[in-house]
């Protein structure tokens, strides 16, 4: 343990700093908040608005609606605008919904892991400033961001709010976020109450290299040694590890004739959804998976008992989802479904080796 208001936090606080903006893709500081990413969420919404503001709520899934259920909480007047489960946003969609109104923000996820799928934030973005250029764009990459490329200040993204213990491969405890000069200029006018989620006080608290309330320090130790092991990896290389592991999980789980549940186009590349067959006692089966060592996710809200969910991201390797993918076989025979043996390897292995042809 250390003293956080001593120079070792301050060296710590400036390489997470320095560690995550390019992933965040901005200039800007970025808070470090002693909670879970539902708190860094919540931050976005109490830091920029005020209750009666009108809020775009664009979901494409249950942390989608979580997103709409804070702004609601705080007196926002939240319109909604919903995918159906396992679609991305549409762009177009957005910018006729939003037509031209007095919207104050819009509140978008990047990665909906209930549904395994992986919003065009970029698009949904231009489609937002398009049709109301003075709404605030509030963006959910809990489970995205650090896998994959993201560009807050080139996107016009007003605050972005992550995680420690997805891509960043840490603990729980930690959230992220980052807001634009838009965005502070907004906090000077906000209503909606807040305290220790307040960013103004995080802000003035970075100027001396420390937090304003007592940090979780030792998850502050694990996400820079994540960060240091991804300064080791490379950007480039991080992103390519993601998009051979998705691609990966992908072709293996359909070779074991499983359907997955997100549409082609805008698969997750940090987490599979795949539906649950009929006929499968899933109970049992993932019994059997747990007693050989393998956890996945199941279905959240509405796809509870419908789906199964396997993460891909942070320190996960393409051989680790072929370790993964052979347990499923194992299981799968052993449970009397018609599984080629070797079938699965075999097509994540060719995914794998096509993804890494492919840009991040």
């Amino acid at each position: 343990m250390i003293n956080h208001r001593g120079p070792e936090f301050k060296a710590l606080l400036g390489r997470l700093q320095a560690g995550m903006k390019p992933y965040f893709g901005t200039s800007s500081d970025i808070a470090i908040l002693s909670c879970a990413g539902t708190g860094g969420l919540e931050a976005a919404v109490v830091n920029t608005l005020s209750p009666g503001d009108r809020v775009l709520a664009v979901s494409i899934g249950a942390f989608g609606d979580r997103f709409a259920k804070i702004a609601e909480a705080y007196g926002a007047t939240v319109d909604r605008v919903a995918a159906e489960w396992g679609l991305a946003a549409a762009p177009d969609e957005v910018r006729e919904r939003l037509g031209g109104g007095d919207y104050k923000a819009v509140l978008l996820t990047h990665n909906e892991t209930s549904t395994g799928v992986m919003n065009p934030i970029g698009d949904l973005a231009a489609a937002v400033h398009a049709a109301v250029p003075d709404a605030l764009i509030l963006v959910d990459t809990v489970s995205s961001l650090g896998a994959v490329p993201f560009e807050m200040d080139a996107w016009g993204i007003d605050v972005v709010a992550t995680a420690s213990q997805k891509a960043w491969m840490a603990a729980p405890g930690l959230a992220m976020v980052a807001a634009s000069p838009r965005a502070w200029a907004a906090m000077e006018t906000a209503r909606m109450p807040r305290f220790y989620l307040d960013l103004r006080k995080h802000r003035d608290a970075i100027v001396d290299g420390e937090t304003p309330w007592t940090p979780a320090i030792a998850v502050a130790f694990q996400v820079d040694e994540g960060i240091r092991l991804m300064n080791d990896e490379g950007m480039a290389g991080v992103f390519a590890r993601h998009l051979a592991c998705a691609a990966s999980t992908q072709a293996g789980l359909e070779a074991l004739g499983f359907e997955l549940f997100a549409e082609p186009t805008h698969r997750s590349k940090t987490v599979t959804a795949a539906h649950i067959p009929d006929g499968l006692d899933w109970k049992a089966f993932n019994g059997d998976l747990k007693s050989r060592g393998l956890v996945v996710a199941g279905g959240q809200a509405r796809l509870m008992g419908k789906v199964f969910r396997v993460g891909h991201l942070g320190s996960v390797t393409v051989e680790e989802i072929i370790d993964a993918l052979s347990t499923l076989e194992a299981v799968s025979i052993a449970f009397g479904r018609e599984v080629q043996p070797g079938a699965a390897v075999a097509a994540a292995e060719r995914a794998a080796a096509e993804a890494a042809l492919q840009p991040a």
